[in-house]
Parts: C-alpha cells; structure tokens; sequence
C-alpha cells in the first residue's frame, strides 16, 4: 500500500511537469493568481511554466529514493530523499522569487 503511495506521488509530479512544460497550468500556481492584472501582464507565463515544469520533473525525482527506502526496508535512503527533495524545493523558491526571471523585457 505504501508503494502505491509513493508511486502515486511521483505520479502526480510527472503530470504537473507535463502539463507546466506544455506552457499551461498558470491556475496552479498561487502566486501567480494573486497578481495583479498589471503584474500578470508582465509576467513572461512561458519561462515560468517552464521553470516549474523542471522542479516538478525535479521533485519527482527526488521522491524515488523515499519509493526505494519502502521497496528497500532502508531507513537513510528516505533521509536522503526527504533532503534532496527539502533542498530541491528550497532552492526552487529562492529561485523563483530572486531577481525578474520571469518578467518581460
């Protein structure tokens, strides 16, 4: 049971990778639906879904090493996959909200 769990997870980020890399799903992302019109406006929705189509593509694999700890009975590979996957997000929000990356020139 626990397997299908974990396989439903990296499942769900696969789909969400698939759909941000199509350049859709901007209803998703919850800052970008707070904006203001103004800010929507000139937000560049291409290199964001991108962006988060990769740290979904990301995230997904690193929930693997979580999948392999159940299959495995081993305790430190969920360590390290909940740390690659706490840095991964980490990293991806700084990312994300540093600088204008996704703004139009």
């Amino acid at each position: 049971m626990l397997i299908a769990v974990h396989c439903a997870v990296i499942a769900l980020f696969l789909v969400l990778a698939a759909v941000f890399f199509r350049g859709k799903g901007t209803d998703l992302i919850a800052g970008y639906n707070t904006a203001s019109a103004w800010e929507k406006r000139h937000t560049d929705e291409w290199k964001l879904t991108r962006f988060l189509g990769k740290l979904m593509l990301a995230l997904a694999v690193c929930w693997v090493p979580v999948l392999l700890s159940a299959v495995l009975h081993a305790m430190w590979l969920l360590w390290i996959g909940l740390a690659l996957f706490l840095a991964v997000t980490v990293a991806g929000v700084v990312y994300a909200n540093t600088g204008k990356r996704f703004w139009k020139p």
